[in-house]
């Protein structure tokens, strides 16, 4: 089975997957939650279920703009606004009591735009260091790999892939948030630096074997101990992420609407880190040896 031999159609199959995402990102932007812009979240159990666009214009009434409002148990409801003061909130949560009966406050959390901005940085520098001690890490555990192989395009590899499943999952929540209204918050941002690991371990797992492989065949072509290495590891890969997999989903279903947009981006990463581990940074490294390493 040899799968190398399809690099290309991988190549493109991923940007196919990618460039949607990619438009709505660049022409929409993400759906910032109150984590990034600041603003109240607001959760109210009330006596009996209610209609969600009900509640919405009810709360909208009294001047507020509501980004979102989510279900978090037995007749309870999280509503997350612009900043709000407090005697804003006092003129919702009246508004509620003589529309719907009277509620019982479960929380009321307020969050300055400056606090979004100093969330909105960490998470960019969080990002881009964990992928640049990604490479550093690959590039001196692999300094004994064979010459004409090079270390460093292990960990170039690797961080290509990783940015292929952080790319793939913001341009998800692009398309949800421009339709769905899903907006993203820092259980995103946990979501991003989960994946990353994932899929950073799912290809250096593959990586190790090239690298053991390559030792053993020193005289062989670099896509033949490639493509050795991938059919050795597959089984090992696919049993792994189909496990997460399987509690993510049971999670998606039973585990409420808070965490849900939450597991829907470890869902996606996951899948698409298992992906690109074999059929990107493994097909690019053979593509990258064959045409640079020699």
């Amino acid at each position: 089975m040899n799968l190398m031999k399809y690099k290309l159609f991988y190549f493109v199959f991923s940007m196919l997957l990618i460039l949607p995402g990619l438009y709505f990102l660049l022409t929409s932007g993400l759906k910032l939650g109150i984590d990034f812009t600041g603003g109240a979240l607001l959760e109210y159990k009330f006596e009996k279920s209610l209609d969600k666009n009900e509640l919405r214009e009810v709360v909208e009434k009294n001047g507020v703009e509501v980004g979102q409002i989510n279900d978090s148990g037995d007749k309870t409801y999280i509503i997350r606004t612009k900043p709000l003061d407090q005697e804003k909130i006092k003129e919702i949560k009246k508004s509620l009591n003589d529309n719907f009966g009277k509620l019982e406050e479960r929380r009321e959390e307020f969050v300055g735009p400056v606090i979004g901005s100093e969330v909105s940085q960490k998470a960019i520098y969080a990002l881009a260091l964990a992928s640049l001690m990604i490479v550093l890490y690959i590039t001196f555990s692999f300094r004994k790999v064979p010459k004409p192989a090079s270390s460093f395009r292990f960990g170039i590899a690797a961080i290509v892939a990783l940015l292929h499943d952080v790319l793939l999952v913001i341009g998800v929540f692009a398309i949800l948030g421009k339709f769905l209204g899903v907006e993203v918050d820092t259980l995103f941002v946990t979501a991003l630096l989960t994946i990353i690991g994932f899929s950073v371990h799912d290809t250096i797992v593959v990586f190790d074997r090239i690298r053991e492989n390559f030792l053993k065949n020193l005289g062989g072509k670099f896509e033949t101990v490639a493509n050795i290495s991938v059919t050795q590891t597959l089984a090992r890969s696919l049993n792994t992420s189909l496990t997460v997999v399987f509690v993510l989903v049971a999670l998606l279903l039973f585990g409420g609407e808070t965490i849900k947009w939450f597991v829907v981006a470890l869902l996606v990463g996951i899948i698409s880190g298992t992906y690109s581990s074999i059929f990107n940074a493994t097909a690019l490294l053979v593509w990258w040896e064959e045409k640079l390493g020699h």
